[in-house]
């Protein structure tokens, strides 16, 4: 098959479209003569360029805040763990020792907070053995001692609680996904203050 006689237009033929050529045995056009058009593989457009970069823009704008959503909500899941097992720690040394741990570490306005994982937090559960590790927040923030998670031991009678049950301790933290108490927060309150507004987890127990 060859090209007809005559004035050669600037159009496809048949042969240019599918002569074989036997580099690599690839079907690639063989009529690059001057005024027949040739087949080449060709790049995007500006504008399918646009219409790529638009719909993956779209993707992530969907899906970076739903990823940032279930991230914190994983979060805030280990930190509820983490103070459930610092309560059961608690209640094993209160059965040991007849009361709750004393503060020993000032980090925010009398709080023992776990607010970096090289600070010691409640370091009386580490040091009878009732922790390895007291964990504290997944996010670390060294320098910001009024972060994470929080402990302290009350005197009996503070905020108005009846001084017959003794002193008391707080447990709480604020967490990420959620605006206001966490459905599962246990609460605790005095007649004078309620614990439950100023942290979105909180717990606590008397002595007696």
């Amino acid at each position: 098959m060859g090209f007809k006689s005559g004035k050669i237009k600037k159009l496809w033929t048949v042969d240019c479209l599918f002569r074989v050529q036997s580099r690599d045995g690839l079907l690639v056009p063989a009529c690059a003569r001057k005024g027949v058009r040739v087949w080449t593989k060709r790049g995007f457009t500006l504008i399918e360029l646009m219409i790529v970069v638009g719909v993956i823009g779209f993707i992530l704008a969907l899906g970076i805040p739903n990823y940032m959503k279930a991230t914190k909500k994983a979060r805030d899941a280990k930190r509820i763990n983490d103070l459930q097992q610092i309560q059961l720690a608690l209640e094993m040394y209160y059965d040991d020792n007849h009361h709750y741990p004393v503060n020993t570490d000032n980090d925010c306005y009398g709080w023992d907070a776990g607010y970096d994982n090289s600070d010691p937090f409640i370091q009386p559960l580490e040091d009878g053995g009732y922790m390895t590790k007291v964990p504290t927040d997944p996010i670390s923030k060294p320098g910001n001692s009024c972060w994470g998670y929080r402990y302290h031991r009350y005197g009996a009678g503070s905020d108005g609680c009846d001084s017959d049950r003794g002193a008391f301790y707080v447990l709480g933290v604020n967490l990420e996904a959620s605006d206001g108490p966490h459905p599962a927060s246990p609460g605790w309150s005095c007649p004078d203050r309620d614990w439950q507004d100023e942290r979105e987890w909180v717990t606590g127990a008397f002595e007696h």
